[in-house]
């Protein structure tokens, strides 16, 4: 059922998924990608996109992130910055400053950093 809402909001944010790390996966290094791509596995070192990216609720992330919207179910640790949005949903656990204009954090989600609001680029 997470899975199948996190798909929907993926969809409501940029459209299909594209790609997808899975479960059991793991990649350190620079991802750069167009569209929705989702993460359920670890992955260390940067992420750069004007688009989508959804952390899923198994994945483990060690990155600096930028992206045009970011919606977390899983653990990211790394400082965030999306040009559109960034949302924190249970069980996500995130240390590291968030940057964005639109910042959505639900009740049972752990945040350690900062918040800064900025402007639509």
């Amino acid at each position: 059922m997470a899975k199948q809402n996190e798909d929907l909001q993926a969809s409501r944010s940029g459209g299909e998924l594209n790609a997808i790390l899975g479960r059991g996966s793991e990649f350190e290094g620079k991802l750069t990608f167009e569209g929705t791509v989702r993460i359920d596995g670890k992955f260390s070192g940067e992420i750069s996109t004007a688009d989508v990216l959804v952390i899923g609720e198994g994945a483990r992330v060690q990155a600096e992130i930028s992206a045009g919207s970011v919606i977390v179910n899983g653990e990211v640790h790394g400082n965030i910055r999306a040009k559109n949005s960034i949302e924190l949903h249970p069980p996500a656990r995130v240390r590291g400053n968030l940057e964005t204009p639109q910042l959505s954090i639900d009740k049972g989600v752990l945040f350690e950093g900062t918040s800064k609001p900025s402007r639509r680029r």
